[in-house]
């Protein structure tokens, strides 16, 4: 086949889906030159700081903030579901003995819960059910990795309390001990600013699970599966351990940025696929970074991220190159000082971006249509089959 018969018969070829745009959706909107991301119409600046995370949940799966009466009842149908059966238990504390990484042992661990679910004949295609199990996922999955944590230190896991928010109880559930309100309030907005950011690797990983009408845990263990890529969710990971590395070695943070740029190596936590400015939920954990860092009295991490962020915005110019703090280059500060292992931080990101899974999984079963990409064939034309006995 000749590349001109090539070119006209078969598709453009867009990498990574690059500029493809493949669905409409009402959940969240990214300006990436503006810096701007909303959820449902609502800045995610005005969320973060007045919504709390049930908030923002009822938000994305029912599109629009919840009345008292609603967010009272809404909360504790999510406390409700937050308890894990014994079974699991087990599983996760055989996982811990394995030495299996969190990420992996949340994978196993929603998959599980499909086997205590109370309706487990319900129609995939009932979008009604996809929320309530959507809703059993979510306020599960801070247990599971909670005692997973617990198990793999020789501890019993904290049951949760339902008496406590979805982000003061995780806290709680991780440490055995009560968080302040400044931890709390903190790791809720976290949640917030993760729980959805468009058509992202895993929530797209979800959507096509989805479309085949597989149900919604099939569709949410996907997206786990995806968002377990150093692509897609480990970066805040890589800038704690450079933190931590540069303390180590009680290095000067300009001195490590320089002699990273002169090696060609990036600097990570900077940089996005959608954002050419700063990431709007940086500009957020930055501010929350230094408070937590005000309130420990220990303001080495928060200094450390606020001066790499200034040399490169200030004397390098990065920012006017496109390249800008991320979401990541903060959280791993803030889940720092929050005393959360650095391997649970992209299962913490999970914990969060289920809200959107969940929200895109709905919006999208409203008119389903099973998502299937072409691929540009490159390979060999009229070749001749050749017995095995000639070959």
């Amino acid at each position: 086949m000749s590349d001109l018969l090539r070119a006209i018969t078969q598709p453009d070829l867009h990498r990574g889906l690059e500029g493809v745009v493949v669905d409409e959706s009402a959940l969240s909107y990214i300006d990436g030159d503006a810096g701007r991301l909303i959820y449902r119409g609502i800045e995610i600046e005005d969320l973060a700081r007045n919504a709390t995370f049930e908030e923002v949940l009822y938000l994305l799966w029912h599109g629009d903030l919840p009345t008292v009466a609603e967010l009272a009842d809404f909360r504790d149908r999510m406390a409700a579901d937050r308890s894990i059966d014994d079974d699991l238990l087990a599983t996760l504390s055989a996982l811990a003995d394995a030495d299996e990484t969190p990420m992996a042992a949340l994978r196993t661990g929603v998959s599980m819960l499909s086997a205590t679910d109370s309706d487990p004949d319900a129609d995939p295609r009932d979008r009604e059910a996809t929320l309530r199990k959507g809703r059993r996922i979510t306020a599960a999955m801070p247990t599971i990795l909670a005692a997973f944590d617990r198990f793999r230190r020789d501890e019993d896991p904290v049951p949760p309390d339902e008496d406590r928010s979805h982000a003061a109880n995780f806290l709680y559930m991780l440490t055995g001990a009560e968080p302040d309100d400044v931890a709390a309030e903190t790791f809720d907005m976290a949640l917030t600013l993760h729980a959805d950011h468009g058509l992202n690797a895993s929530t797209f990983t979800a959507l096509v699970i989805a479309s085949t009408y597989a149900d919604i845990y099939n569709a949410v263990t996907g997206g786990v599966g995806a968002l377990a890529g150093p692509w897609h969710g480990g970066a805040n990971q890589d800038v704690i351990r450079t933190l931590l590395e540069i303390d180590d070695g009680d290095r000067d943070p300009v001195e490590w940025v320089q002699d990273t740029l002169d090696t060609g190596e990036r600097v990570p936590g900077w940089g996005h696929r959608v954002y050419n400015v700063t990431d709007p939920r940086a500009k957020i954990l930055a501010e929350r970074s230094e408070l937590l860092a005000d309130a420990t009295g220990d303001r080495t991490w928060y200094e450390y991220a606020a001066t790499i962020e200034d040399y490169l915005t200030e004397e390098v110019g990065l920012p006017e190159k496109g390249l800008a703090p991320n979401v990541d280059f903060y959280s791993g500060t803030v889940y720092y000082q929050l005393g959360i292992p650095i391997d649970c931080y992209t299962p913490i990101f999970a914990v969060s971006r289920v809200g959107g899974w969940v929200a895109h999984v709905h919006e999208y079963q409203a008119d389903n249509r099973l998502i299937r990409p072409r691929a540009r064939y490159v390979g060999p034309d009229h070749r001749s089959w050749v017995p095995i006995e000639d070959r």
